[in-house]
């Protein structure tokens, strides 16, 4: 059966149907000749004697009404004979039945060289021999059976019809869907697929149609990001070249050396915490979960000192926290970054507070800044989607990646006085040990 499965899965479509249809008709050329001829057999036995017997009280009738002998029945040979088996003008089939027989006898049936008869006690003594010929009966029987299998071989027929067509309405969308993929293996922009279903091919096309659609969209936006990238890399770089440069030949673009130092340091920086991102993000696509199962990492320790890292870039923000122990399952570094990224981000936007929640299960920062729209919110997490203010677009991809790594939900949305971001555990884990 493997093979036959690994063979059928090795062929086309088309030779697959075929192959299947052979199998089919193997399959019932085998029934015909073995369930099907031994049913039509017994069908025929039972439909043969009952026959018999209502042709033989049909005769009795007749004979008794009308006082003669003389009613033809097809197939159907009658004969009186007395109390010892005589009678005058049998047949030879007839002759032979009766020196089979006792008498006197009683009513009995029976099968003589395929022929049926019955043999019954009439009131004054005499017998009646009913006979049903052999060949009515294979008649009969060939007649049922060629029925059966003409019949059968039209309600196949009609089937394989109706099976081709449906198999010619499943290759034809099948490869467009072929040939639109293989445009988009080459780097062309296919035309759209115009597949007319409801069904899951149609589902199929329509998420192909937009997945190029995204995949087109990500390029463009990988393009974008690329060029911003290169600018934003190049003006640090340049900078740090002409101050340092300027700096060897004595000369002091802010006044002194060490004014003229900090401005490097701060591109360097800047050129530093770039890079980092770009870094962070690959990493963050290779993250596997390889922890246990359990909720094993302590979060408030980790997003306490967060909170004191950042608290200090802007003085007219306010830190609310309200922290409980609790535990994630995961790594520290990737909750770190998560944390931090979640931090820096309310800290880009917020007005006058950034207030923490941290309690079984959930991770909320919000921040009082300004409503997102909603086409930001459809966009918070995709990669090189930048907001107001934003940086490079990774933060909140970043934050996205390592969620669905260790199971958690990450969600951001509008409040009445600002923006909050909500991690929750969207899996039943075991309780960590305290």
């Amino acid at each position: 059966m493997k093979r036959l499965r690994i063979w059928l899965n090795g062929l086309s479509l088309i030779q697959q149907f075929i192959a299947i249809c052979f199998i089919v008709v193997m399959v019932l050329g085998i029934f015909s000749f073995t369930f099907l001829t031994s049913g039509v057999n017994s069908f025929v036995n039972t439909t043969m004697n009952d026959y018999l017997n209502h042709s033989q009280e049909t005769y009795l009738i007749y004979r008794e009404s009308n006082n003669e002998e003389n009613l033809v029945q097809s197939g159907i040979l009658q004969l009186v004979v007395d109390e010892n088996g005589n009678a005058e003008a049998a047949s030879q089939i007839q002759k032979d039945i009766l020196n089979t027989l006792t008498f006197p006898s009683e009513d009995l049936e029976g099968n003589y060289n395929n022929n049926l008869y019955s043999l019954k006690k009439l009131d004054d003594g005499s017998y009646i021999l009913t006979v049903l010929q052999e060949e009515y009966r294979d008649s009969f029987e060939r007649t049922l059976f060629d029925s059966v299998i003409n019949m059968s071989l039209l309600v196949i027929s009609v089937l394989f019809i109706i099976i081709v067509i449906w198999v010619f309405t499943l290759l034809h969308p099948l490869n467009q869907i072929k040939t639109y993929i293989e445009k988009i293996e080459a780097g062309s922009d296919p035309k759209p697929l115009e597949i007319q279903r409801t069904d899951e091919i149609g589902e199929v096309a329509e998420a192909l149609q937009d997945m190029q659609k995204e995949l087109k969209q990500q390029q463009q936006i990988r393009e974008e990001m690329i060029q911003n990238i290169s600018h934003d890399l190049k003006t640090p770089i340049a900078t740090i070249k002409s101050y340092s440069e300027a700096l060897k030949d004595g000369v002091y673009p802010y006044g002194t050396p060490e004014k003229s130092a900090d401005v490097i340091y701060e591109h360097a920086e800047r050129l530093e915490k770039k890079v980092y991102s770009l870094i962070t993000f690959n990493k963050m696509g290779y993250l596997a979960d390889t922890s246990d199962q359990s909720n094993n990492l302590q979060m408030k320790p980790i997003v306490k000192r967060a909170i004191m890292d950042l608290e200090l870039i802007r003085s007219d923000v306010s830190f609310v926290s309200e922290l409980d122990d609790v535990y994630f399952h995961g790594e520290e570094e990737p909750w770190r970054i998560v944390v931090e990224n979640l931090l820096d981000n309310a800290l880009r936007y917020a007005k006058s507070e950034v207030k923490i929640v941290l309690k079984k299960n959930l991770l909320e920062v919000y921040n009082d800044g300004e409503n997102m729209d909603e086409e930001r919110i459809a966009k918070l997490f995709k990669p090189y989607e930048k907001g107001s203010g934003g940086n490079f677009g990774l933060g909140l991809s970043i934050v996205k990646r390592v969620c669905d790594t260790y199971g958690y939900q990450v969600s951001g949305e509008n409040t009445n006085e600002g923006v909050v971001f909500r991690i929750k555990d969207s899996t039943k884990r075991k309780k960590a040990k305290p």
